[in-house]
């Protein structure tokens, strides 16, 4: 195996593993926001694509070449592609709006897509003010 196939391989990996554990979170959250806080999946998809949107731009901010923390091709792959893609769920959004939507509730359908297109970008910008806020503070010795 050359090295740009070893290379591929192991973004591929990092990919695949991450994307497990992010599938796995968003299914264990649904899990304990529904059965365990008893409320309904819609703020289990909002919290998730929410929380991903922060992963992601703190992540890239801290990551980015001018960033706090040196992490290769693999690692960022990891976290952005695999974690926060598995994580987010773009289509259990849409597919609970267009049922909202199927139902006759436009009101909440358009509240409930607002909202989490909204919150996911606040939380997006939080992520990145408080990553490039990090990136700024001198580093420890």
């Amino acid at each position: 195996m050359s090295g740009n196939e070893r290379q591929a391989l192991r973004l591929y990996m990092a990919v695949g593993c991450g994307a497990a554990i992010g599938s796995l979170a968003r299914f264990l959250s649904g899990y304990v926001i529904v059965s365990g806080f008893g409320l309904n999946a819609l703020y289990a998809t909002a919290f998730v694509n929410v929380v991903g949107s922060w992963v992601i731009m703190f992540f890239a901010t801290l990551t980015r070449p001018d960033g706090r923390l040196m992490v290769g091709p693999a690692g960022r792959q990891f976290v952005t592609g695999g974690f926060c893609g598995g994580l987010t769920t773009f289509s259990a959004m849409s597919l609970d709006t267009f049922i909202l939507l199927l139902e006759g509730d436009l009101g909440l359908a358009a509240t409930y897509l607002v909202s989490v297109v909204v919150l996911s970008l606040a939380a997006a910008w939080l992520g990145y003010l408080m990553a490039a806020r990090l990136n700024r503070l001198p580093a420890s010795t």
